[in-house]
């Protein structure tokens, strides 16, 4: 499948997993992809914990719980930010860095026909981010961002329309 394939064809799947097992060869292929993300000023604050340790799974599920994606993937890959800057003049480029990777990585798993869901408002639950970066070992200097729970959809679903390309993008100036 072409980029732009990918592109046509990825969306946000909420659904459950089937039990089919994500080959490691197929986790390392799309976090490479995210890790060949660019990152702004070559930071590269984004690292990634790929999770299929059935165990792991269980307690990230319980961690995050009422997510049927979470609860029944056969693999998560989790976007952790590094907020360790040895340069510490220079922004913080952290957002923009783990959304270029992750979106990368949603592209490499379409590609490779599987279904995931970008999960970021799990945050918002008060000590969730501490949990998983306690069950992930992390470092101190490292945030959880986003979980991409994936595998082989039960039910696929097709990407949401989106509106003609002139109500979103003009030439040259705005013109509505």
């Amino acid at each position: 499948m072409d980029v732009f394939d990918a592109i046509a064809k990825r969306y946000s799947y909420r659904g459950a997993f089937k039990s089919t097992p994500v080959p490691r060869e197929d986790l390392e292929r799309i976090v490479r992809a995210a890790l060949a993300a660019p990152s702004a000023a070559n930071t590269q604050t984004t690292s990634f914990v790929v999770v299929d340790a059935p165990a792991t799974l269980e307690r990230l599920a319980e961690i995050v719980p009422n997510s049927v994606p979470l609860s029944t993937a056969r693999a998560v890959i989790v976007a952790c930010s590094d907020w360790h800057d040895p340069q510490s003049e220079r922004p913080d480029f952290g957002a923009v860095n783990y959304g270029i990777a992750v979106e990368n990585a949603m592209l490499a798993l379409t590609a490779l026909g599987y279904d995931a869901l970008w999960m970021e408002g799990w945050k918002r639950a008060e000590g969730a981010q501490a949990a998983v970066a306690r069950l992930l070992r992390l470092p101190d200097t490292f945030v959880v961002q986003v979980l991409i729970p994936l595998g082989i959809a039960e039910a696929p679903g097709q990407p949401r329309e989106k509106r003609p390309f002139g109500e979103r993008a003009w030439w040259n100036c705005y013109s509505a």
